[in-house]
């Protein structure tokens, strides 16, 4: 009789399961640099043929269809034809396929405007409605580009290629994933009952609407379950479920845009503000390999940037021309540097030429770097006028930040002046504070100097008959043991007996605070990771440090701290600037030989949910215990900054990953919000954190990987990174554009003859908006982006020095939404907090 019922039981489900219409959006995801293969193009319009009940979503990248004209201009030629058709929907049309989590929220756009651009130049009808993606290619910003790009929907799933991740578990159905800055999009979610699959660390169940994937949903009541697969191209598959009478679980192949379009949103009420935290990615965090390319990557975004603001100083002060075709090349470089297989699987050979992804992007990245310097140089130099003086040298500073700074500069003086008393002379005819020192043989000159917003100012190098003699003030040996550091700001105290950690930082702006937490087990400043082959955790206290003198002035501070870890020599540069909240460091370890580090020797078995490189605390760490009651993590994201939920970072399996990411910073914040400190880092890495264990910044990590790639070290390491200690949370204190202003030094240029002058061309009035972008656009035109991180409700005023004939806010795919009343050349923009808005300006 048990038998009976039970059989009774699986026969209701089953007929429940095959009664109920299921949904799977087939597709194929790829391109010219994710790989190709020739036959694709008329392989996929065959099986469109052949299968009338097939209907596919693609993810290609947009270069690809200049490869498929060129090489196979018949197939291209059929699927001009049919690019269109309601049978195919097109994605994700980001010009490299980036995971976007990893990078800036400026470059996030660029991909999408540069590869929309791309794919209508081929196929103009084609239009978009659906962000969906095979990788977890996610940020928590995404609702609100997406909106602007005309984007309608999104899916939050990648059921067949987890390796790098996967979105946490939501909902029953589509969903409204609201953004960080309020805007909402209608969303598939990976279903809170959409398991990760079974001795599998790639995928989740609903990757071929298997009965399990079914099961689940009907018992958890999805009325509309939609599974998700998109082949790489180069797979012979065809249909995946099959087709005709074949198709597996009575399913319906859909295109994302027909399944948004066609099944009943009426009653859909849940709604997720998405954390970036629930972004649940991992990479190869402190491999050598992907640090260089994270570090190559950064550089390049701020560069070109910067590139673009000058260039459009440049526009508005003499009309100059920015060629649009020297400027697409520059980000079409970056962009393909900030590919998704490039952060994976960096050691891939790309088609022909034998280079691997990180050899590429290295070459990519130095063009970019290349014409921006380029531009660069065009924008400041064209407009010198006074006559050459070989005895006299101008500098030309620009701040491309939307408010006025105060700034350290320091510059080998010309050849001419090496054996010269010189001081620096503003356009007022005053002279600069400064101090000349001797750096690797060269003579520089160091002097502070007010920037004005978004402008330039000039000073003059001028000739002094007789120099006063330097005084060294600020750095001071208590004994062989232990020196002090200390300037307007500071007071950093150095333990050389233990390898040159900080064993006290004092911040004199805020009460005297004491930021070192010296009962802590571990050193603020020390280095530790478990070398493997040792059988033991190694640290750099182990073993005493050299301190000397780099400058020492009223101006500029700087150490250099010679240290080791094991075998390995280290040398750590601090440097302290007058009036400057931020404390740089610079490292570099010079690693004599490949060691191995991490939790323990990998074996090759690709296939393991727990992997050695999961857990960061066993890699090489910079660690930093604060003296903070019982902080809360912050942390920025594109066009976000996330408060972290977890205890702990730690993992170490596949199925539980956590989003560890720091992206420019990370703060810790006391409970009572009086006091924080915030670490910035010069590249896209991991941190570690929790109960026990102090915020460690990942910095190296040697052996096996994903797929058994043995990830090696093969040069030294070189990091840069800051420490801000700092009152009240981060939007308060400001982190956010102080990491703006970090990441965009001014741009110093020597001249041999210029005018004396200075230059403001716009200026915002409060603090807490950013200049996410500006650019030449056209003729007589710019583009300009603002973006809210920081401020509250009020407005920020925007002051032109220029004049402005007319002003319209656009989206990000350029259709007009409002036009903006220009008072006495300002205008006022109100966005929310993470909010950013576009203009179009006509001068």
């Amino acid at each position: 009789m048990l038998k009976i019922h039970i059989f009774f039981i699986s026969l209701v489900s089953a007929i429940g399961l095959y009664a109920q219409t299921s949904y799977f959006a087939d597709g194929y995801h790829g391109g010219t640099y994710g790989h190709y293969p020739l036959w694709q193009t008329q392989f996929m319009i065959d099986k469109l043929n052949e299968n009338p009940d097939w209907k596919i979503n693609l993810e290609i990248e947009p270069e690809t269809w200049d490869s498929v004209q060129l090489h196979t201009p018949e197939a291209y030629r059929q699927w001009q034809n049919i690019a269109d058709n309601p049978r195919i929907e097109w994605t994700n049309p980001t010009y490299a396929q980036p995971y976007c989590f990893n990078i800036s929220g400026e470059s996030i756009i660029r991909q999408f405007e540069y590869g929309i651009r791309k794919i209508k130049q081929h196929f103009p009808k084609v239009s978009f409605y659906t962000y969906a993606v095979e990788e977890p290619c996610f940020t928590s910003a995404l609702p609100q580009i997406l909106r602007s790009f005309g984007f309608h929907a999104a899916v939050l799933k990648n059921p067949n290629t987890c390796w790098g991740g996967y979105v946490a578990g939501f909902g029953n159905g589509i969903i409204h994933w609201t953004g960080p800055d309020g805007t909402s999009l209608l969303t598939v979610p990976r279903y809170a009952c959409e398991a990760l699959e079974k001795n599998s660390t790639w995928q989740t169940t609903s990757w071929n609407n298997s009965d399990e994937f079914l099961q689940t949903c009907s018992a958890a009541h999805v009325r509309y379950p939609v599974g998700m697969c998109y082949q790489d191209v180069g797979w012979k598959n065809g249909p995946w479920l099959g087709s005709g009478e074949h198709i597996k679980n009575n399913s319906r192949y859909v295109t994302w845009r027909e399944y948004f379009t066609s099944i009943d949103k009426e009653n859909i009420t849940d709604e997720w503000h998405l954390s970036q935290e629930d972004i649940r990615v991992s990479l190869m965090w402190g491999s050598q390999v992907l640090q260089r390319i994270a570090q190559e990557v950064r550089h390049s975004e701020n560069k070109i940037v910067q590139a673009e603001k000058i260039a459009s100083m440049a526009r508005i002060e003499r009309n100059e021309q920015l060629p649009d075709a020297k400027l697409a090349e520059a980000w079409r470089t970056l962009l393909l540097s900030q590919h998704h297989d490039s952060w994976i699987v960096p050691y891939n050979h790309l088609r022909a030429n034998g280079r691997t992804w990180a050899e590429e992007i290295a070459l990519w990245t130095a063009n970019t770097d290349s014409i921006a310097g380029q531009i660069i140089r065009h924008a400041t130099m064209s407009s010198t006028t006074a006559k050459k003086n070989e005895a006299v040298c101008y500098l030309k500073m620009y701040n491309t930040l939307p408010v006025s700074r105060h700034a350290v500069i320091s510059e080998v003086l010309p050849e001419n002046m090496q054996s010269k008393t010189i001081v620096p002379v503003n356009v007022k005819g005053e002279i600069l504070p400064s101090s000349m020192q001797i750096k690797a043989g060269k003579k520089y000159l160091t002097f502070s100097v007010v920037l004005p917003a978004f402008g330039y100012t000039t000073v003059r190098l001028k000739e002094k008959s007789s120099a006063a003699k330097p005084v060294d003030r600020g750095i001071r040996f208590l004994s062989k043991q232990e020196c002090v550091m200390e300037n307007d700001r500071y007071r950093i105290t150095f333990d050389l007996a233990h390898g040159g950690i900080i064993k006290s930082l004092i911040a004199k702006q805020l009460n005297n605070k004491e930021f070192v937490d010296n009962q802590s087990a571990f050193g603020f400043g020390e280095l530790r990771g478990r070398f493997y082959e040792k059988e033991r955790f190694i640290s750099n206290r182990e073993q005493p440090a050299q301190l000397s003198i780099v400058e020492n002035n009223d101006l500029r501070k700087q150490v250099c701290i010679e240290s080791q870890i094991d075998e390995h020599p280290c040398r750590t540069y601090v440097t302290l600037n007058q009036s400057s909240d931020i404390i740089d460091f610079s490292l570099q370890i010079d690693w004599k030989n490949n060691t191995g580090i991490g939790e323990y020797r990998q074996t090759s078995d690709w296939r393991a949910n727990r992997r050695a490189f999961y857990d960061d605390r066993f890699k090489l760490n910079l660690l930093l215990p604060a003296r903070l009651n019982h902080p809360a993590l912050y942390k920025d994201a594109p066009f976000d900054v996330c408060k972290s939920q977890p205890e702990n970072t730690f993992y170490n399996t596949w199925d539980s990953i956590k989003n560890n990411i720091i992206l420019r910073w990370v703060d810790l914040l006391q409970n009572d919000q009086q006091y924080g400190l915030a670490l910035f880092s010069d590249h896209t890495a991991s941190y570690s954190y929790g109960r026990d264990f102090p915020l460690g910044l990942t910095l190296q990590y040697s052996g096996i990987g994903l797929w058994g790639v043995d990830y090696t070290i093969t040069q030294p390491l070189h990091v840069n990174y800051a420490l801000l200690p700092h009152r009240k949370i981060w939007n308060v204190a400001g982190i956010g554009t102080k990491n703006t202003e970090w990441n965009e030094p001014p741009i110093v240029v020597a001249l041999d003859n210029s005018e004396m002058t200075e230059q403001s061309f716009l200026r915002f009035d409060r603090s807490g908006y950013e200049l996410s972008a500006c650019k030449p656009d056209g003729d007589q035109a710019l583009i300009l982006r603002v973006f809210n991180r920081e401020s509250d409700s009020q407005p920020v005023k925007i002051t032109f020095n220029f004049p402005v004939k007319s002003c319209m806010e656009i989206a990000l795919d350029g259709e007009m939404q409002s036009v903006c009343s220009v008072e006495n050349n300002s205008i006022q923009v109100s966005a929310p907090r993470f909010g950013i808005k576009t203009f179009y300006i006509r001068k």
